[in-house]
């Protein structure tokens, strides 16, 4: 499905390439699924040649229109040479026709193929609800494909390896998304955003993975191989990381049964993480950013703006090598928007990841950021002082529902300590809150309103939220001397941890 005009139309893909500056944007029923279907049509792109030709042309590149038309007269010169069926019998698009024999016997039901629907990864567990027949709608089983190509889980996988195509079919690895974030900028347009994201190609563009069973050799199943090199970023971003194959119902227009197992391994280098943004873990290294059911992204967001800042900064030029330093090749404006006014140039960020507990998956977060070419610097400063105002809030109100916690329980059971707790803490309200007053300090400063301004309004709004927050958790506290004392040293902590000489300065009203 696509946005156009404010209305949901349906598209070939040549006719969504042709019309791509006409068309907002392409629909999914998750964030992840958006994301798979960009990165196929980004692997079109570049298995056409449509791509810029070099860094410095690029910011041009972006803004003109039409440059993807190559890209569709490219795919509609394809039927006749190459087989574009999601159910030919040898070279299904996007599967592995070696699984045929397999299917009617060790395939199982469509829920297989939706990563939501999956459930534990660890697919020899009782996974009765997999053998539902329930029918998949051809279009909706195509969009699932791809995102499980691009962001399933690791797990056991359920087929059999003895019995189909070898030991190591059950291994399901991790794929090329699914332990880290993706970043994608955003544009006006479908058009604008496929240009944002295709980047100038040092050597050949590669092969696009069309089908298993054609084009480059692929690994086997009788032992788990090395990653392979990848060809190009067609390859990348078109990579199979699942070996599956759909049944149609006789009428064609469902899929009625799916055979899953483990996919192609790539060999990934720096070179393939062109929007990744590293953030240092718990024993010191970096890796890149990775979703969390317990740390939002928009929290980390001043990462995204330091590194188009730092590649706007490098002294020893800008070869446009990241997605950041090629934004960083977008002259700065002159002059910075009055208040209230859109920028000359405006692009989201849209950051989208899954989080999984160990092989199961668990939710898809994403996030959306503003950036306009020059203010990198100003929203480095709103992301960065809002994420530690936030921070510092959330670790108050912790030590607020301690100090309560010692008044309200005098003689706790260690066993106890944790729930008991529990009870007073109101963090997660608050970080569910403040996210939208974020979004707010970092709508504002992209408009061109004055950043301490915004800071200091946004440090009063986190602050009285919480304070209400902390009330509300309080409010269970029985209604005698004992439960007003833990109420009273609760909100005296609160507070003297917000006037602290350690608390961010918009917090005290001051400028930091």
């Amino acid at each position: 499905m696509l946005t156009l005009d404010d209305r949901l139309v349906d598209l070939s893909l040549v006719e969504l390439l042709h019309n791509a500056d006409t068309v907002r944007s392409v629909e999914g029923a998750t964030p992840g699924e958006k994301v798979a279907v960009l990165e196929f049509l980004i692997a079109i792109c570049y298995a056409s040649g449509t791509y810029p030709k070099s860094a410095a042309q690029w910011p041009a590149w972006v803004d003109q229109k039409d440059a993807l038309r190559p890209a569709a007269e490219w795919l509609a010169q394809r039927p006749g040479k190459e087989v574009w069926d999601l159910f030919h019998p040898v070279e299904p698009l996007g599967q592995n026709a070696l699984l045929a024999p397999f299917l009617d016997e060790h395939g199982a039901g469509p829920a297989q193929l939706v990563i939501e629907r999956v459930g534990d990864y660890n697919q020899f567990f009782d996974h009765h609800h997999l053998e539902h027949p329930s029918l998949l709608p051809v279009a909706q089983a195509f969009r699932a494909m791809l995102t499980q190509h691009v962001y399933g889980p690791a797990g056991r996988a359920r087929i059999s390896g003895k019995e189909t195509l070898g030991a190591t079919i059950t291994n399901l690895a991790a794929t090329r998304l699914g332990t880290r974030i993706r970043v994608l900028a955003l544009g006006v347009s479908l058009g604008e955003t496929l240009r944002l994201n295709l980047a100038p190609v040092s050597g050949p563009p590669g092969e696009l993975n069309r089908t298993w069973t054609a084009g480059q050799e692929r690994r086997g199943f009788k032992a788990k191989p090395s990653g392979r090199p990848v060809t190009g970023p067609a390859d990348l971003h078109s990579y199979l990381g699942r070996s599956i194959l759909l049944r149609p119902t006789r009428a064609g227009d469902h899929v009625d049964r799916v055979l899953l197992g483990a996919g192609e391994l790539l060999a990934l280098t720096d070179e393939h993480l062109q929007d990744a943004v590293y953030a240092k873990r718990a024993d010191g290294t970096s890796r890149p950013l990775w979703a969390s059911a317990t740390r939002a992204v928009w929290r980390q967001a001043h990462a995204l703006y330091a590194a188009v800042a730092e590649a706007r900064s490098e002294a020893g030029g800008n070869d446009g090598g990241t997605l950041y330093q090629r934004l960083a090749l977008f002259p700065a404006e002159d002059v910075a928007p009055e208040p209230g006014q859109q920028p000359a140039r405006r692009i989201d960020l849209w950051t989208v990841g899954l989080v999984a507990k160990q092989t199961t998956a668990i939710a898809w977060v994403d996030g959306t950021f503003p950036f306009a070419p020059g203010l990198e610097a100003r929203l480095y400063l709103a992301s960065y002082r809002g994420s530690d105002i936030a921070e510092f809030v959330a670790a108050a109100l912790s030590k607020a529902a301690y100090a309560a916690w010692t008044v309200a329980y005098p003689n706790p059971k260690p066993a106890d300590k944790t729930n008991q707790i529990a009870r007073f803490d109101a963090r997660g309200q608050h970080w569910a809150a403040t996210r939208e007053s974020f979004d707010l300090l970092m709508e504002e400063t992209t408009l061109g309103v004055n950043v301490q301004a915004s800071l200091h309004e946004y440090a009063a709004t986190v602050a009285t939220a919480a304070r209400r927050f902390l009330t509300e958790c309080l409010d269970s506290l029985p209604r005698n001397s004992q439960g007003a004392k833990a109420r009273a040293a609760a909100l005296r902590r609160f507070e003297d941890e917000l006037a602290t000489s350690k608390a961010p300065a918009e917090l005290r009203g001051e400028t930091s």
